[in-house]
């Protein structure tokens, strides 16, 4: 039923109330509502926050929004991981009613006395909320004796009723009449890295590769990819994460570039899961042992890096499931087991799992080998292809975890229809990967970043991945290291998590054929060697500039959030400017804004015009601007000019320094 106030259209609200809103631990998240109520009387709203603890936090007011009627909003910040509820709280209130009636009246004369005689009664009802004694009793009693007082002029006594302290203590104390209360609503907060993290990808069986003499490749294993882990601390990453490391499938192996052919030595896919050397619970021979995964990830924990694996349910022919467990599989009329297809793309060595079959053994089997993953330090999955697979399995699998585990995080790669993204965000997923990589041109660009940091953000927390192993947009292929910077320096601003796949440093861009976004010579398919040290030595890295990304990112609180994001204007239909700001633990404000210039090959001048208000100052101020790329520095206003350069920064990522 309808309150006596009605609250309505409250957000965020997932499914219903099924499913719980998106919350970080020190993230704050905005709770609205319409509120609303007959005649002309005034209300109040706010909105009361209660932990897994099952406390309630102190209330917080809701404001209402400047542009749109009866609409409210208060934000609220969860401080532990759990489950939350929130309920909105609506009231009649006489104190605002008395104040905007005897602003018009006593001045006009108009029931004077009645106007005096209301605000003793409302004082009188504070004061019994507040400890005697105190300074707030010392105004309301101060109050009520100029309500009181009739030798005093009208004018007189309402300078002390509107007195800005008297007023402050009306408003936390307030007088509530009719009340409603709506809720409560679920929201859950999860640990801090599920908001906010630099993630770096890298497949093993590469780092420490060599060739012989004779031409045959040596894999890398996971003693040689743990000394590859400095290089990634060093950058700023905090997370690695790897591909799948599972024995790979000798039936239907892919070759070079996916090709059917593959020669002896070739490694296939670590996407085709399964051998005669075991299955998801089992490490590749080539790579080593348990105990040596167990060694790296132990030397990522002392360099403050977490693991992330990657869950892919699939399996390769020779897969022991497809012996053990044959109805995981779909079987054709013929007796054949089908295997993967995305039109046109083809996936012969590998099975899909068919959920429907047997759906109590693969929840079964999955949890387990998850639990087995989780035993050896991970608590990050990063989930291939989770849009090819029910959401209620995910549902149950995700709550079984959280359950017993809930610092272990979840990240869905699933490019794929919006409703099936915000799907899985809104069943359980703590990450998404997003359509980042195809945003390319400004208007793109400035449409994603208003959806996912304000439209999307109560179901999806996005991770901008610049690259993977199976996107190499034409951006980076044609753009030229220009392109590489202005991508990483907009992900890495403008998404609290973002990511990079090998090689990124380095600029490979060179695709398997014109028109396609697959590498050429890719990963996928066979081990790549690089050179780390050679590319250093030669200033051939961007190295150095994700380094200075990361630091900077570390360092401004701004840029560890999601929702406080605002997207300004500039005349150059090639410069995109947005920007991001935080209260710091002392009560200042952390402020950043990028600048970046979307045209890899021309340098570009314009004016960019900034909404001060959503910067925290008033609309003629002026204030200090650090470079934090360059470590210029330049007093900026309103309106102001830039120049960008990408034979040389073709981005500004600036720190508010100081007012002018």
């Amino acid at each position: 039923m309808v309150g006596r106030i009605p609250v309505m259209e409250v957000s965020p609200v997932v499914d219903l109330g099924r499913q719980a809103a998106k919350a970080t631990v020190g993230e704050p998240f905005p709770v609205r509502a319409t509120v609303f109520r007959e005649g002309h009387d005034q209300l109040a709203a706010e909105v009361v926050l209660t932990g897994p603890d099952g406390v309630a936090r102190p209330p917080v007011r809701m404001t209402p929004h400047e542009t749109e009627p009866n609409r409210y909003e208060a934000w609220v910040t969860p401080d532990s991981t759990g489950r939350w509820t929130f309920e909105i709280h609506a009231w009649s209130d006489p104190i605002a009613t008395w104040e905007h009636d005897a602003g018009l009246k006593v001045p006009a004369g108009v029931d004077v006395d009645l106007m005096f005689a209301e605000a003793e009664v409302l004082c009188r009802k504070v004061l019994e909320q507040v400890p005697d004694g105190g300074p707030e009793a010392s105004l309301l009693r101060g109050a009520i004796n100029a309500a009181t007082d009739s030798s005093r002029p009208p004018a007189a006594r309402m300078a002390v009723l509107q007195d800005p302290a008297l007023v402050q203590v009306m408003t936390e104390h307030p007088v509530r009449e009719l009340v409603t209360v709506e809720g409560p609503f679920p929201a859950y907060a999860d640990r801090q890295r599920a908001l906010f993290g630099s993630w770096y990808e890298f497949f093993p069986r590469s780092e420490g590769a060599r060739e012989e003499a004779d031409g045959t490749v040596v894999s890398g294993t996971f003693r040689t990819a743990a000394e590859r882990l400095d290089a990634v601390a060093a950058m700023g990453f905090d997370v690695v994460y790897l591909p799948p490391i599972h024995p790979i499938g000798e039936v239907n192996r892919k070759g070079p570039n996916n090709t059917l052919t593959p020669g002896p030595g070739d490694p296939g896919s670590p996407w085709a899961i399964g051998s005669k050397d075991g299955g998801h619970d089992a490490v590749h021979p080539d790579l080593g042992s348990l105990e040596d995964f167990d060694a790296f990830v132990a030397r990522a924990r002392e360099l403050d890096l977490e693991v992330a694996l990657d869950l892919a349910l699939q399996a390769a022919p020779d897969h022991p499931w497809v012996t053990t467990h044959p109805e995981f599989f779909t079987t054709r009329l013929d007796g054949t087991i089908a295997y993967a297809e995305n039109p046109p793309k083809k996936y012969q060595d590998i099975y899909p799992i068919n959920f429907d079959n047997d759906p109590t053994g693969i929840c079964r089997e999955v949890l387990r080998v998850v639990k087995h993953w989780m035993s050896h330090g991970v608590r990050i999955f990063r989930v291939d292809n989770p849009h090819t697979k029910p959401l209620a399995f995910w549902e149950w699998l995700l709550k079984e975890v959280r359950r017993t585990d809930p610092d272990v995080l979840f990240l869905a790669e699933a490019f794929t229809k919006p409703p099936m993204m915000h799907g899985l965000g809104a069943i359980g997923f703590q990450q998404s990967y997003t359509y980042f990589t195809w945003r390319n041109a400004k208007w793109e660009l400035e449409e994603y970043l208003r959806e996912v940091s304000s439209e999307s953000d109560h179901v999806m927390r996005p991770n901008f991945f610049v690259n993977t192993p199976d996107i190499l947009h034409a951006y980076l292929q044609y753009g030229g290291p220009a392109a590489f910077k202005i991508r990483a320096a907009i992900a890495a601003t403008g998404s609290p998590s973002w990511g990079v796949y090998a090689g990124y440093e380095l600029f490979e861009h060179v695709a398997v054929r014109p028109g396609s976004e697959e590498y050429l010579d890719s990963e996928k398919y066979q081990v790549r060697i690089r050179d780390w040290d050679a590319a250093e030595a030669e200033g051939r890295t961007l190295a150095p500039y994700l380094t200075r990304l990361n630091e900077v990112r570390r360092a401004h609180p701004a840029l560890q959030l999601l929702r406080n994001l605002t997207v300004h204007h500039s005349d150059d239909e090639n410069v995109l400017v947005f920007s991001k700001t935080a209260e710091t633990e002392d009560g200042g404000r952390d402020t950043v804004i990028t600048v970046v210039n979307l045209d890899p090959h021309s340098t570009r001048e314009t004016t960019v015009h900034l909404d001060l208000p959503a910067l925290g100052f008033s609309w003629g101020d002026t204030f200090v601007v650090h470079d934090e790329i360059t470590g210029q520095e330049w007093t900026w206003g309103q309106h102001d000019f830039v120049r960008l350069d990408p034979g040389h920064e073709p981005a500004h990522v600036l720190t508010v320094r100081s007012h002018g």
